[in-house]
């Protein structure tokens, strides 16, 4: 009884260290956001062209309620909490979590096609051409404007392309980095989706009473080969100097661990309740 209570002690110091990090990690994206909407959005931007720029910003948060909300369920409310109003509400509130995570896949995929649609900027051979004009230049997601004293330091090539309607250009290899991270978001974007409704799937029917069979064996492996997925996604944004990404992806399959955690803790106590685990399983028998 001493082990476990210590192992779920550990365990909930783990979940809260994860946890407050997301958080801090959270402040770094909404910066990013920030930084790139100052050269991207004009005086004729709209809504809709805030919500892109901000998507990772809007994501994040939609993933901290959407944590929060498997943490209630699997961990805080007890059975006896589980009322029909509480469960209502909290899988409406998940149900607007992934409105807000569907948004983030519908903004990638604008900026994918974005940067699809590229096309050559007439007469300019060389950056300093677009000195002056209000417009920045971006290389593997760093935005810089360009001016009279930069535009040789930047880039050294002689043919550059407008970023969608973006007051942005990039020369050809800029360009080609740029759409292969867009791909990059994208398919990160949609596993986690993935992942989430694979989550979904097992929490619903754990709350039937469903601990085994082959559906979720199924499930929980498929979000082990996502879940590396999601890491090498990291490692290939690492490779290219982007260290807080693989960072984030870290911490976000930390924080799902921990709700992983909960609910197999929760698959416990219903085995238990059924009588399925007899004494002594625990030491193989």
């Amino acid at each position: 009884m001493i082990d476990a209570a210590r192992a779920r002690h550990y365990q909930q110091i783990f979940k809260w260290v994860v946890y407050t990090l997301l958080i801090v990690n959270w402040l770094f994206y909404i910066h990013e956001d920030w930084v790139r909407a100052t050269h991207t959005l004009t005086a004729a931007s709209g809504l809709l062209d805030w919500a892109r720029e901000f998507a990772t910003s809007i994501d994040e948060l939609g993933w901290f309620v959407l944590l929060a909300m498997f943490e209630l369920e699997t961990y805080v409310l007890e059975d006896a909490d589980w009322t029909g109003g509480v469960k209502r509400t909290v899988h409406g509130i998940r149900l607007v979590c992934f409105a807000m995570i569907a948004h983030t896949v519908f903004a990638y995929g604008v900026s994918l096609s974005d940067l699809q649609e590229t096309v050559p900027v007439e007469g300019a051979t060389s950056l300093c051409q677009l000195a002056g004009q209000n417009l920045s230049y971006v290389y593997n997601l760093e935005y810089t404007a360009i001016n009279g004293e930069n535009c040789d330091d930047l880039s050294a090539a002689d043919q550059f392309y407008r970023i969608g309607d973006d007051p942005v250009v990039t020369d050809r290899s800029g360009l080609e980095l740029e759409r292969d991270l867009a791909v990059a978001d994208l398919s990160e974007a949609i596993i986690w989706l993935v992942i989430i409704a694979a989550i979904e799937i097992v929490v619903r029917m754990q709350e039937r009473g469903i601990t085994g069979g082959w559906a979720l064996h199924i499930t929980n492996t498929s979000k082990r080969v996502l879940y590396l997925g999601l890491i090498g996604l990291g490692a290939y944004w690492a490779s290219l100097g982007h260290w807080l990404y693989l960072w984030d992806e870290l911490l976000w399959i930390g924080g799902f661990a921990a709700i992983e955690m909960n609910v197999e803790g929760w698959r416990s106590e219903i085995l238990q309740k059924q009588h399925i685990l007899q004494p002594g399983s625990a030491n193989g028998h």
